[in-house]
């Protein structure tokens, strides 16, 4: 491929993929426009929206086409329902009827969740994400993803924390794809290292879930396959040297195949027991506490999912025969692999300690949504088997 040409990549959504694809949001706010647009909720986190330069491009578009914006830019790293009821408040006072969001998941995740509230103005983001009401419509939506890790550009999933209560739930609706996203990897060349390690582990996460799942089929496994080839060949060269536009290129194309691929065999262990980690400790980037996870849970799927895993894993840990009795060399492997590109953390690191087990297992079984991702895990999801996976990660 010619990674300087913009390509339209469709799956439920619009997707500009390629360099200088940022360019693109001309047409979409002209396209807004069109739809009735009047004024944009852009939601970001604090800096990357200008850093990157995607904020003049999206602020030249609104001036030509005469759309309004208001700019809400304190999203945090993990967003909470505070920050999401404030953008939406200054969305209702601005009149805004579509929202933009700019950055990596949270920003995105937010801006999915505000365009659901600016079409339920009686209702909160708690509400929203304890499952209180289930909304009917949302207003349009565009991401303009930053980073090469959520593949939330491409899916109809959301999270949003509810700290007051130590929750980290997950909605997922059709209503919350987006009319269009922008997928441009020259936006992400300024990611630091360890932030370029954590996304795309991320998008190893969401594979090797979205591959094992009870409802898992071949659609989602082809697109995982890819993904975790194209991230154990191009995660290293973006390390060495971050201006590599090609590698930014394929491991924003493997996060975005890895949102797709979850948007089709869903999650379950790894996800359903990180957002309790982050509930408790919002400090924990999200991605961290997967691959801190991701082992354990290696060896716990590996029984039943064997043949799946072994593939799915052949460029990190070659070798594997797919036969039940590997489990832990695969769990050891995947556990090397990941401390060759920088993770090496355990729970131990992040603060918590066998003391913090009950509560957390307490937590992955009453958080609303994390349930289905339990129900849809290779082996039977019990406390048992939980406390077993946050133990060994400890």
């Amino acid at each position: 491929m010619n990674i300087n040409t913009v390509t339209e990549i469709i799956h439920n959504t619009h997707v500009f993929f390629g360099i200088g694809a940022i360019q693109k949001i001309d047409y979409i706010v002209e396209e807004l426009k069109k739809r009735g647009v009047r004024s944009i909720l852009c939601m970001t986190g604090r800096a990357a929206y200008e850093k990157t330069g995607a904020w003049k491009f999206c602020t030249d578009a609104f001036a030509k086409h005469g759309v309004k914006f208001a700019l809400f830019n304190k999203v945090s790293s993990n967003p909470n329902d505070t920050e999401v009821d404030e953008a939406v408040a200054l969305g209702k006072k601005e009149g805004c009827n579509a929202v933009i969001g700019i950055g990596g998941g949270s920003p995105i995740d937010a801006g999915k969740s505000a365009a659901i509230l600016l079409s339920h103005t009686d209702k909160t983001c708690a509400q929203l994400f304890k499952y209180e009401f289930t909304p009917e419509k949302a207003v349009p939506f565009v991401a303009i993803n930053l980073t090469h890790g959520t593949g939330s550009e491409a899916n109809r999933f959301a999270v949003v924390s509810v700290p007051a209560e130590e929750l980290k739930p997950a909605i997922a609706t059709p209503l919350i794809y987006p009319a269009f996203s922008i997928d441009d990897p020259a936006l992400m060349t300024s990611l630091p290292d360890k932030q370029t390690m954590y996304v795309s582990v991320d998008a190893v996460n969401h594979v090797t879930e979205a591959a094992t799942t009870t409802c898992t089929n071949p659609f989602a496994i082809s697109l995982a396959l890819e993904t975790v080839k194209l991230v154990a060949k191009y995660l290293p060269l973006a390390q060495k040297d971050p201006k590599n536009l090609e590698a930014r290129y394929w491991l924003a194309y493997a996060a975005m195949l890895a949102g797709v691929s979850f948007d089709n065999g869903f999650l379950h262990y790894t996800h359903a027991l990180e957002h309790p980690l982050s509930a408790v400790k919002p400090e924990v980037t999200h991605a961290l506490g997967l691959g801190v996870l991701l082992p354990a849970v290696i060896e716990e799927i590996y029984p039943a999912s064997a043949k799946i895993v072994a593939e799915l894993y052949a460029p990190i840990v070659p070798g594997l025969k797919g036969v039940p009795s590997e489990a832990k060399q695969a769990a050891d492997g995947v556990r090397n692999w990941l401390k060759s590109v920088g993770l090496t953390e355990r729970l131990s690191d992040l603060g918590f300690s066998k003391a913090d087990v009950p509560k957390l297992v307490k937590l992955t079984f009453s958080t609303p949504s994390l349930g289905l991702m339990l129900a849809a895990a290779p082996t039977k999801a019990t406390e048992a088997t939980v406390e077993r996976i946050f133990t060994q990660s400890l």
